[in-house]
């Protein structure tokens, strides 16, 4: 049985939440018709646009460029402050909204969420009207737009959603792939970025159907170990589950906001560092243990990943948490300049069992000389007592 995925996606989420929040308190204008923008303080390095609006796009405004520069191409542009707790509020709505449809749902950002619906055919006779239904009621009810995409895998459902917008429901079938997805530009298949794209143009690979329809061995010359991965996902294959949120444990969760974008190496990983020790602790003052670590980070054209692996042991350990975040740090596609980094300890537990091992005594050494530390410094309200190898990066 093929499955069906649906990829509900928020139309231009910080501006329309905005919108809606603005309206409910007694403003008369609809910041989505008129030239508008969400961004930091001007201020800052956080002055930059995060959202716009369809008429602020007309006049060349893009996201990630600075209040400064927008404000020159608009004059009249108006800019609003991010309000993020009135986002997640406006996010919780959104995801429990959709579960009722289907416990399978995966909460991949704050505004958008994977549903399969694959075993809900007795309760759903006619899966388009149910899209309309879910598109609908979400605006009756809540005043924001989405789109919808349906499709036999998440990456296929997630390409749907991205095709026109707003408002919209689109399909992309494996048997419509040839179709609506070949003639793409290879620039917008899921995960190929600017630098990747400009790669594959020097090997006249121009459409996804190019890329689906190119040779693996020859590719893989030119992209080792990626070929196989960027000709699956050209040809619509995509094997990976809805992964259903676990909310009874709950993740910890830092990001920051660089003072510039980097892809310096030994920059982001002071900052790992940095981050690595300020969640671990909060990690230990809950007594929770993670079985999950992630490195997330957005890029300059604010688009957003992340990258995760299990633990062997479940851990609250700085150095634990930092070795596994330097790992997965190597692992990740930095061609971009990155601009928000962050780490996410997830799968919390309040129980440490590890696998026996020959270097268990040093494990609890490691985490005795951790505890002294945590006490040391909480008594003096600063972290003067710090791993050797905080000296040593810094």
């Amino acid at each position: 049985m093929k499955r069906i995925i649906f990829h509900v996606d928020v139309n231009n989420a910080f501006l329309s939440w905005t919108a809606v929040n603005l309206l409910a308190n007694g403003e008369k204008e609809d910041i989505r018709l008129i030239p508008s923008v969400i961004a930091g303080d001007e201020e800052s390095r956080h002055g930059i646009v995060l959202a716009k609006s369809p008429v602020a796009k007309k006049y060349g405004i893009k996201s990630a460029e600075t209040v400064f520069s927008a404000k020159k191409k608009c004059p009249n542009l108006k800019v609003y402050s991010p309000n993020y707790e009135y986002y997640i509020a406006m996010s919780n709505n959104f995801y429990q909204y959709l579960a009722q449809y289907t416990p399978q749902i995966e909460k991949a950002s704050i505004d958008e969420c994977f549903l399969d619906l694959t075993n809900t055919k007795y309760l759903y006779d006619d899966i388009m009207l149910l899209a309309y239904k879910i598109k609908n009621d979400i605006y009756k009810k809540y005043g924001f737009t989405v789109n919808i995409g349906i499709a036999n895998n998440k990456l296929c459902a997630k390409m749907a959603s991205d095709f026109e917008k707003p408002n919209k429901i689109h399909t992309l079938f494996d048997e419509e792939i040839k179709e609506k997805m070949w003639p793409l530009p290879v620039s917008d298949l899921l995960y190929v970025g600017k630098k990747t794209a400009v790669e594959l143009n020097k090997i006249n690979i121009y459409t996804i159907g190019d890329l689906a329809c190119y040779d693996r061995i020859k590719l893989s010359k030119y992209f080792k170990n990626r070929a196989d991965d960027l000709i699956k996902a050209s040809n619509g294959i995509d094997n990976s589950l809805v992964e259903v949120n676990n909310y009874s444990n709950k993740c910890i969760s830092i990001s920051r906001t660089l003072k510039e974008d980097t892809n310096d190496a030994q920059t982001l990983k002071k900052i790992l560092l940095d981050m690595s020790n300020y969640i671990g602790l909060r990690a230990r003052k809950k007594n929770l243990y993670a079985q999950n670590i992630a490195i997330t980070f957005k890029t300059s054209s604010m688009k957003a990943y992340s990258h995760q692996a299990k633990m062997v042991n479940a851990t609250n350990n700085t150095m634990d948490i930092y070795n596994k975040v330097l790992s997965l740090y190597d692992e990740i596609n930095k061609e971009e300049k990155i601009r928000n980094i962050g780490i996410r300890l997830g799968d919390l537990t309040s129980n440490n069992n590890e696998q026996i091992s020959l270097f268990n005594n040093l494990k609890k050494e490691d985490d005795s000389l951790q505890a002294i530390m945590d006490n040391i410094n909480s008594k003096y309200e600063s972290s003067v007592v710090m791993p050797a190898v905080f000296f040593k990066e810094k």
